[in-house]
């Protein structure tokens, strides 16, 4: 048995650092199908942003001087947002600009209209009014940024904050990895899917339909081979087909102890050079990782345990980020440490575990009712995992914890 560590470098090894990928591992895609793809070009600004000195809100574009000064100031124009200035601004006038517009030329603040008094076409600051001015009302040209600047880089993931720069900066086709193929595989006689009223010693297939749902959102493409019977025939024609037909395959269940888990025998009688079988976390001790050599192609299949919660929490640290690497990614959760809510103490510490949790509204972490790696429902309001490294068997109320969000 290894320790989680050493099974994720392990993992990521057998993938190697491949950000820049080969050519027949990338496509173009629309801007529109981009979101949740891992790009493999570099984006950069077209133009400052603002492309130009833009008002801040609806005013009057001046001079200070005159604001400093108090004089009246002539009503030159109204300047929308969209439209070029027509006069330049000088001692004694002002334009109305509205929130967005270009500033004109000579103007050094815009005055807020509701600090403003215009009669007979005449501008004049309101007595009420106090002029700061270090604050202009005024975006600069390239404030925000400017015109060649590298804004994405190669194994970025697309999501949707991305998608505005993008559009922004006039990308409407994008070169990204193409999202690698993943079987999917549940084993267990006791499996019916959900459409399936169970017997009383049946239980609906719950993993499937969750790793399902988890490649899709890591932004790869499952394939679902269904449920798969504790055959070891049966076992071996379906691995078969799927390790041909996909870049990774994930397994879930008939990887433990027991006498009707035969998974590690058939994928040795297949080929599969299993790296491990063991790892000391909990839930998920029985995940296995193996590599499968189809003429020089290389694919990858984890065996995770058949209970759901273990399933799904061994997916997030090993399985996505074996295919954030395939896509060039940078495979890094978002972890943060936190303050324990409660007193937290385990039977145990010969192994890392990951509890789900909350963050309550005092930012700390407040584990959640768990009975243990069937208990799904734990998982419905988690925000993410706490983990409790190996040998820690207590922990005090606000001693902080490592926290991974889901």
């Amino acid at each position: 048995m290894i320790t989680f560590e050493q099974a994720l470098q392990v993992v990521l090894d057998a993938v190697g650092k491949k950000a820049d990928l080969p050519k027949e591992r990338c496509e173009y895609v629309s801007l529109e199908d981009s979101c949740g793809r891992v790009l493999q070009q570099v984006v950069k600004t077209d133009r400052d942003t603002p492309p130009f000195h833009k008002s801040a809100m609806d005013g009057y574009a001046c001079t200070y001087a005159d604001l400093e000064q108090g004089r009246p100031m002539r009503l030159l124009e109204v300047v929308p947002a969209g439209t070029t200035p027509k006069y330049q601004i000088t001692g004694g006038c002002c334009s109305k600009v509205m929130t967005g517009a270009m500033v004109p030329q000579g103007a050094e603040y815009v005055l807020m209209v509701e600090d403003a008094i215009v009669e007979d076409n005449t501008v004049c600051t309101a007595p009420h009014c106090r002029i700061a001015p270090h604050k202009t009302n005024i975006c600069l040209r390239g404030e925000d940024v400017q015109a060649g600047v590298p804004l994405l880089n190669l194994g970025a993931f697309l999501k949707p904050q991305h998608i505005a720069m993008l559009a922004a900066y006039g990308y409407t086709e994008l070169c990204v990895a193409i999202k690698p193929k993943v079987g999917i595989i549940s084993t267990g006689d006791e499996l019916v899917e959900p459409s399936v009223t169970p017997s009383d010693v049946q239980i609906r297939n719950s993993n499937g339909w969750q790793l399902l749902a988890q490649v899709s959102r890591a932004g790869a493409s499952p394939s679902y081979y269904g449920i798969v019977q504790d055959k070891a025939q049966a076992l071996r024609a379906a691995l078969m087909q799927a390790l041909k037909e996909n870049a990774v395959v994930v397994l879930s269940g008939g990887v433990s102890m027991g006498d009707f888990d035969m998974v590690p025998e058939v994928l040795k009688s297949l080929g599969v050079n299993i790296l491990f079988d063991r790892v000391a976390v909990q839930p998920g001790k029985p995940t296995l990782f193996g590599v499968w050599n189809n003429g020089g192609d290389s694919r990858y299949l984890f065996g995770l345990p058949g209970n759901p919660v273990s399933s799904f929490i061994q997916f997030e640290l090993m399985v996505r980020p074996l295919l954030m690497s395939l896509m060039g990614a940078f495979p890094q959760a978002i972890t943060l440490r936190l303050p324990l809510s409660h007193p937290y103490r385990r039977k145990s510490a010969e192994r890392m575990a990951h509890l789900p949790m909350e963050i309550d509204e005092s930012g700390r972490c407040n584990l959640l009712n768990y009975n243990g790696s069937g208990h799904i429902t734990a998982l419905n309001t988690a925000h993410g995992m706490a983990r409790i490294p190996l040998g820690v068997l207590e922990l005090q109320e606000d001693a902080a914890v490592e926290v991974i969000l889901l």
